[in-house]
């Protein structure tokens, strides 16, 4: 019997062989799903290619061709940077991350480039969609009719901002093709993919991407995420005069994302003097394209295991499955330094640089309405800024005026000097002289008399209305407020 154990161990063996040879070549895809290239913008010169044609999910990296396909409408004199633009109900009913105007809110082309380049404004781009293309599928097929013209072949739009539909694809072989495409065709409206950060109104929202004011040189592009792609971002940067696109898809986090492409640029720009020891890989457009099916990332990304919602906006430190800050995310890698051609003292470390303020730089106003300037866009912006007041100040003002909104109209009349909360009666004189029809003092709904007065925060201070509150809050006709959300 002893003789029969090594003939029965060895098929054992070989089984438990095959089986660990299969996962070994099984789990890099799946604990790793990610692409990533890296190449030279002036020639298209392949740097770096690990999975770079197989089919993805780009998410919100598809605002570059929505910007290409605008920006050479521009170009081309079929619009201008200011022909206006309308906010449709289906603009407006985007998923966030969006601008969230209301509908019939006019604005720019290049207020709501601006937008949605930054913000990645998921409204902007259906409201630069429907002004070109007139509807959601009519820019698309202008989408689709762009990338086959720039040797897109692996991609398909079906929307303007990449939010999760089926069919909508790409791979980093093409959208390093479109990022060449933008930087050679449309050089003068390069400025749209770094700007670091806009102002409207009162908000400031700084640039998705990481490396913008971070990276030595980096110099444009944009972000992406949807639970199915991952985190996405495609990121250029200039050295001593050479530029190159970094294309990094299905990364765990905002950070990683930002990390990887610093790596990968700065591989590049380090490695350049021993290019010679390495195989030429060709250029973007011959890397061939895989058939397959993209890589569903939705329960890595998105599934109980992670301590907060996943967001395009992810300022987290880089994210590990067991939730940890460490290197790991990125294979290791965060704790390369860089250098540059090894003749340069080191730059911090890659995770260090991308957790690091980024350099301040003013941030670009945007606003609605016809293009202005001098006082005009001082007025525009305080405009915007008041319209960005109401929720706020709904919440606050109707909790103060609960307590004399409950009360009889006629005490509140008569002891508004000696009321112990000043600022509620002044708000409901206004909101009754400014809108008689639309009081209601009912002691059951004291929260409906303060709501419409934080709609027009301009009135809130007349004092010339107090004598008309008690006649006011008798008229029984309501009227709704005229711009009631």
């Amino acid at each position: 019997m002893h003789a029969f154990r090594p003939l029965l161990r060895k098929p054992l063996f070989n089984l438990f062989a095959a089986a660990l040879a299969v996962g070994a070549l099984l789990a890099p895809r799946i604990a790793n799903a990610e692409a990533l290239l890296l190449i030279e913008a002036d020639s298209g010169k392949v740097l770096q290619a690990d999975n770079a044609t197989i089919p993805w999910y780009p998410a919100s990296v598809t605002k570059i061709m929505t910007a290409y396909v605008t920006l050479k409408a521009v170009k081309d004199g079929k619009i201008t940077l200011d022909s206006m633009l309308t906010v449709s109900p289906t603009a407006a009913s985007q998923s966030p991350s969006k601008m969230g105007l209301r509908p019939g809110t006019q604005l720019t082309v290049d207020n709501a480039l601006k937008m949605m380049m930054v913000k990645s404004a998921n409204d902007m781009a259906v409201v630069l969609a429907e002004g070109l293309g007139g509807s959601i599928d009519g820019f698309s097929v202008m989408m689709n009719d762009t990338a086959k013209k720039l040797g897109m072949t692996q991609t398909n739009y079906v929307n303007p901002n990449g939010l999760p539909a089926d069919g909508h694809v790409t791979s980093a072989r093409d959208l390093g093709i479109l990022a060449r495409s933008f930087l050679r065709d449309l050089p003068e409206y390069e400025y749209f993919v770094h700007i670091p950060a806009i102002r409207f109104g009162k908000r400031v929202t700084g640039n998705f991407n990481k490396l913008i004011g971070r990276y030595p040189g980096a110099d444009g592009f944009k972000t992406g995420f949807i639970c199915a792609s991952g985190y996405n971002l495609v990121a250029s940067a200039t050295r001593n005069g050479r530029r190159l696109i970094a294309v990094v898809l299905g990364a765990n986090s905002g950070t990683a994302r930002a990390v990887k492409a610093a790596q990968l640029l700065e591989r590049g720009f380090s490695q350049d003097n021993l290019s010679w020891l390495r195989p030429s890989l060709g250029t973007v457009e011959n890397l061939v394209p895989i058939d397959a099916s993209p890589p569903n990332l939705r329960e890595e990304m998105c599934g109980g295991h992670r301590k907060r919602p996943a967001s395009d906006d992810d300022d987290a430190l880089i994210a590990t499955n067991s939730g940890g800050t460490s290197g790991s995310a990125t294979g290791g890698e965060a704790q390369v330094t860089f250098f540059t051609a090894g003749l340069q003292p080191p730059l911090m470390k890659a995770s260090e640089l991308m957790a690091s303020a980024p350099a301040a730089a003013e941030p670009v106003v945007v606003y609605t309405g016809p293009t202005r300037t001098g006082a005009a866009l001082v007025a525009a912006v305080a405009a915007d800024t008041d319209q960005q007041t109401p929720p706020k100040a709904r919440g606050k003002k109707s909790r103060v005026a609960k307590k004399p909104d409950a009360g009889s109209d006629a005490k509140t009349a008569a002891a508004k000097p000696a009321a112990a909360k000043p600022d509620a009666a002044p708000k409901a004189d206004a909101k009754t002289a400014a809108k008689p029809a639309g009081a209601k003092h009912a002691a059951a709904k004291p929260d409906a008399a303060a709501k419409p007065a934080a709609d027009k925060p301009a009135a809130s201070g007349d004092q010339a209305a107090k004598p008309a509150k008690p006649k006011a809050a008798t008229k029984p006709a309501p009227k709704p407020a005229p711009n009631n959300s």
